[in-house]
């Protein structure tokens, strides 16, 4: 019943990113928008996880601006570090791109991931938010990752991972993420932290809740 129900959320989640995802230069934000959801377990901070969707909407109307409907562009922040997936006409798109990205207030790394080559199709786009959906429902189901820790992007088939994990979790991920149907690459945009960072990470107790007592009946 729990993988049932596991396997339906990210079904849903991946159906949300489709019909959010797939005109010609939309961010992906559903992923972001989901995370922001879900603060509490995420690994950056709250600001950061803020200040990263906004990246992504500043990004994504710049180049919107600059280059219309002639270029297919995702932008993805994680931790303020923003990875460019998509397609562009020519040489000198991509690094325009690039540069409105990285002039985007807050963005302090550009990882510039961008083809030269014609639009993909719906039905690619399509195809690569499944996958997606697979990759994130096969964290959810695994026993030894977080799946909370990872942020996934599909751009024609290859799988680009995103997150604050330390090595023996980019390996795993890694692995999992290759074993899903339809993944022809795996791509790995992670930052690394020790073993002992993320137990003291996991340490750190929850914000204390205070409440005013109510007035006792005497009074």
């Amino acid at each position: 019943m729990k993988l049932t129900m596991n396997r339906t959320a990210c079904t849903l989640l991946a159906a949300a990113a489709l019909a959010a995802g797939l005109s010609a230069c939309a961010p992906l934000v559903v992923g972001g928008a989901v995370m922001g959801g879900m603060m509490a377990s995420d690994r950056r901070t709250t600001g950061t996880q803020v200040e990263d969707e906004g990246i992504e909407l500043r990004a994504a109307n710049r180049i919107r601006e600059v280059l219309g409907d002639r270029a297919h562009v995702n932008v993805t922040s994680f931790n303020r570090q923003a990875l460019l997936t998509g397609e562009v006409s020519t040489a000198q798109d991509r690094a325009t791109v690039e540069q409105i990205v990285a002039g985007v207030s807050s963005v302090r790394a550009v990882v510039n991931d961008l083809a030269v080559m014609p639009n993909s199709s719906l039905g690619q786009r399509s195809n690569d938010v499944l996958i997606t959906g697979k990759v994130r429902a096969s964290f959810v189901d695994a026993k030894d990752v977080f799946a909370s820790a990872y942020k996934v992007v599909t751009e024609r088939n290859v799988v680009y991972l995103m997150g604050l994990v330390t090595p023996r979790e980019a390996t795993r991920a890694t692995e999992i993420a290759r074993g899903v149907g339809g993944v022809s690459k795996v791509v790995r945009v992670f930052e690394m932290i020790t073993e002992d960072d993320l137990r003291r990470n996991s340490m750190q107790p929850p914000p204390t809740v205070t409440t005013d007592s109510p007035p006792s009946k005497g009074n």
